[in-house]
């Protein structure tokens, strides 16, 4: 509800969408005439938990990653600018794993190639990538860590493609796309298109707007108008329970490759693949 009023989908005439990425992905789609919302559980994976080296887009974490083709080099990007990281964030996971697809280091089940490079190593859970050789310990994805990243990424891509369908529209019919949640800030979309966490549209389309969470709340605090509005956005606003849902575990199932079962929906990704 904080998202809809910090994001003013509910006055637009164009087909919208709000996402709040976190544990769950809150996520609205409509216009000023409909509203249809849903959530789908993404885990706790983004914001660090269960990932062997994960922590929240805070001081020290890596957030941003870059491969270099040629020599399979990576750069990192450090909150803080931290000469030592700590750890990685959801931004950093999501560049991860894009650039290590791009670079043949993973394959499209998410799963690494040994003798690619000698950053795949085997560790206590299998084989694993070094992301950053440390002086007190290396900052590492496992193959455990990619498989909850893309159970992750697929179950929003579903979220959305689900609500699309159930209301007869695609994501060619969708004008703008809103994003919010904690690492939002830190998301790079080319990356997250790549993985296949959002759809592939014109960049233009996307746009980040903070915590939603706290706007929304401060309108409804310091506006009664806009606590008036809130109401009655909340009241036509229809909810879609995916676990219910017929189409949902399909388009969740077909998301969990890089970056979708369907290559042909990721047209610029399938031409970079090609090169």
């Amino acid at each position: 509800m904080a998202g809809v009023l910090a994001t003013g989908i509910h006055q637009k005439e164009d087909l919208s969408i709000f996402i709040d990425i976190g544990t769950n992905g809150e996520i609205v789609l409509g216009n000023a005439e409909w509203l249809m919302a849903a959530a789908c559980s993404a885990g706790p994976c983004f914001e660090g938990s269960g990932i062997r080296h994960g922590m929240r887009a805070t001081e020290g974490a890596i957030e941003g990653i870059r491969i270099n083709p040629d020599t399979l080099d990576v750069d990192i990007r450090v909150i803080g600018n931290h000469l030592q990281p700590t750890g990685i964030c959801g931004s950093g996971m999501i560049d991860a794993i894009a650039e290590m697809f791009l670079t043949g280091i993973l394959d499209r089940k998410g799963k690494l190639q040994r003798g690619r490079t000698d950053r795949v190593r085997d560790g206590g859970d299998g084989p694993e990538f070094v992301v950053h050789y440390g002086e007190e310990k290396d900052i590492v994805l496992t193959e455990p860590d990619i498989e909850n990243i893309i159970r992750a990424k697929a179950a929003i891509y579903a979220g959305f493609s689900t609500l699309l369908k159930e209301v007869g529209f695609t994501f060619a019919d969708v004008r703008k796309v809103y994003i919010a949640g904690g690492f939002g800030k830190f998301l790079d979309i080319d990356k997250a298109i790549i993985l296949g966490m959002l759809p592939e549209m014109p960049r233009e389309t996307f746009q980040y707007m903070g915590n939603t969470s706290v706007t929304g709340a401060y309108l409804c605090l310091l506006s009664r108008k806009m606590y008036i509005e809130a109401e009655e956005v909340s009241r036509k606003m229809t909810y879609l329970e995916l676990s219910v849902s017929k189409s949902f575990m399909d388009e969740y199932v077909s998301g969990l490759f890089i970056p979708h079962t369907d290559i042909d929906a990721f047209p610029g990704v399938k031409q970079l693949l090609g090169e």
